[in-house]
């Protein structure tokens, strides 16, 4: 069976400072397993975190990479992606999810109390999207079977609010 292709990538933090993610995003483990997978335009997202070191040599002509900071909606973003990876805020996972766009989600272990973790972990066994942590997104991107994973179940916002409050147990 021939292995789909995620030749645009697109990569988001939120509204969040979540440098190390776009660190390792641009790692030579990761850029290498992402030109794998056929990554062709690296589209980041950074936040409010400090604009990245892009090391040309390592993604030589094959992997365009752009950035930006902030904008008021990054669904054209998330729409024109084959592939997003993503922070572990609720906001941005129900938006990827609801596009119907495959999702990794990389959990930032440094936050206190990261609920962000227990909602990734459970969406992730239900079979919506793959979970990571940082130390391991290389390993995710080259293991995971992202064509198998389980379309979202369309519905609105309040649904998903109550979703998360019978998660949280509000």
């Amino acid at each position: 069976m021939k292995q789909p292709r995620y030749e645009n990538v697109f990569v988001t933090v939120g509204t969040t400072k979540f440098e190390e993610l776009i660190d390792k995003v641009t790692e030579p483990s990761v850029v290498n397993e992402l030109r794998r997978m056929g990554c062709r335009t690296l589209n980041l997202q950074i936040g409010r975190g400090k604009d990245p070191t892009i090391a040309k040599e390592l993604f030589a002509n094959d992997i365009e990479v752009k950035f930006f900071d902030l904008k008021s909606s990054i669904a054209d973003d998330i729409r024109q992606a084959d592939l997003v990876i993503s922070h572990a805020g609720a906001g941005s996972c129900i938006e990827v999810l609801s596009a119907e766009k495959p999702l990794v989600v990389v959990i930032n272990e440094n936050l206190m109390d990261n609920h962000q973790t227990e909602l990734a972990e459970q969406l992730s066994k239900e079979g919506y999207l793959e979970c990571c942590t940082l130390s391991t997104l290389s390993q995710a991107l080259a293991s995971s079977n992202l064509g198998q994973l389980k379309k979202f179940p369309p519905g609105s916002v309040a649904d998903f609010v109550n979703f998360l409050d019978v998660f949280m147990g509000v």
